[in-house]
């Protein structure tokens, strides 16, 4: 019985991780309340996420913007609970893109606990994302 009940706890912690575990779009009004109010704090990034996040600034018609949406789906499972990943369609946010002046797509935007953010342009390799995870966000040593 106990061995049964143990069972239907992991299954049901399974399932909500993984339902959790997703690439999440986000507005401005989100992004100000998830990420950071750029605009009650205009001098000074101060990070609101519970954890470490990515910030996908893309638009749908990018060709390199959808080679890199199924790797950052990917990631968002293998990292589910530890790092976040948002993603915001700079032609649907304009004002949110032209705050962090994206100019070109995709551009990401590495955002560790209590630090500034770090950006980056283009559709990078997954296991160079691996890389900046491990090493900027979570904080792991190099082997």
């Amino acid at each position: 019985m106990k061995l049964k009940f143990a069972s239907i706890i992991l299954l049901v912690t399974l399932f909500s991780t993984l339902a959790n575990a997703q690439t999440k779009h986000l507005t401005k009004a989100e992004f100000l309340k998830k990420v950071a109010n750029y605009e009650t704090n205009p001098n000074k990034w101060t990070y609101l996420g519970q954890r470490p996040c990515l910030i996908d600034f893309y638009t749908t018609w990018c060709g390199p913007c959808k080679r890199l949406a199924p790797v950052l789906e990917e990631l968002a499972l293998e990292y589910a609970g530890k790092i976040d990943i948002y993603k915001v369609d700079t032609e649907k946010e304009p004002e949110l893109a032209a705050a962090f002046s994206v100019r070109s797509i995709p551009t990401l935007l590495f955002c560790p606990m209590g630090e500034n953010p770090q950006i980056a342009q283009g559709a990078l390799q997954k296991d160079a994302l691996i890389d900046i995870f491990d090493t900027v966000l979570l904080k792991k040593k190099k082997k």
